[in-house]
């Protein structure tokens, strides 16, 4: 009985919010249960149900909002730009920049890129959003000697892509990918504003000028597994047309 009762919540829920748009805030737990008589645990239990169902996204300390997954899409043929990946989504990005120093590159990051260990490049820490909830928190690392004066452009521009397009005069492309599920540490999990534990997609990429070879800059980031559909294509055919999570199986 319990069961079928918060999952009957939140089958009206979800008939309520289907027209909202993304990042409208919607009832919390003490509301639900008060509106549908109703205990916290059950009402808990039907906000989880709209989570899994990934109609909702619960930011710690914030509240519960009404959102979509965007595919993000990971293929040789595609700029490696969250925003305009976002963009292409139809969603809407941002990015906050939380810090963007100089600093020696650890030796990992050093053997990647093609430099000594210790070797100067700017270490970029970005949390990054769609359509205003927080979806990415990303590491990224940039030798000085391709862009100078990084913490100045990003400022301006905000997008690395663009910077190293029009400042480094490069065109940005993956060398290399790789993707994982994780499950987030305590500080990751604070930038994603999911609870520790919880899961996200580790990204690293190896970018390179696609007309020289250059290594331009090493990226890690963490998008949150109920924000992002992670898509990956490889080969040299190209790949038809994405289909989106909602849509029904062709015949």
């Amino acid at each position: 009985m319990a069961a079928r009762k918060f999952r009957e919540i939140a089958d009206r829920v979800a008939a309520e919010i289907a027209g909202l748009p993304p990042g409208t805030r919607i009832a919390g737990e003490s509301e639900i249960g008060e509106r549908f008589g109703v205990g916290r645990a059950a009402a808990r239990a039907a906000l989880l149900e709209l989570q899994r169902r990934m109609l909702v996204r619960r930011v710690q300390g914030v509240g519960t909002f009404t959102a979509r997954r965007i595919d993000y899409l990971i293929s040789p043929n595609h700029a490696p730009s969250w925003s305009q990946t976002v963009r292409e989504s139809g969603s809407v990005p941002s990015t906050v920049v939380r810090s963007c120093e100089i600093t020696p590159m650890p030796d990992d990051v050093a053997g990647l890129l093609g430099y000594p260990p210790g070797a100067p490049c700017h270490l970029l820490r970005r949390r990054s959003f769609t359509d205003d909830l927080p979806a990415a928190w990303g590491l990224e690392w940039v030798p000085t000697d391709v862009v100078g004066e990084l913490a100045v452009a990003v400022q301006h521009f905000g997008s690395l892509h663009v910077i190293l397009r029009d400042m480094a005069g490069a065109e940005p492309q993956r060398a290399w990918s790789r993707a994982s599920l994780e499950t987030t540490e305590a500080d990751v999990a604070t930038e994603l504003g999911c609870a520790p534990g919880d899961a996200a997609w580790l990204v690293e990429s190896l970018n390179h000028d696609a007309r020289t070879g250059r290594l331009l800059c090493l990226t890690r980031r963490w998008m949150r597994a109920d924000a992002v559909r992670l898509i990956i294509e490889s080969g040299t055919t190209p790949a038809p047309p994405l289909r989106s999570a909602t849509e029904p199986p062709g015949p």
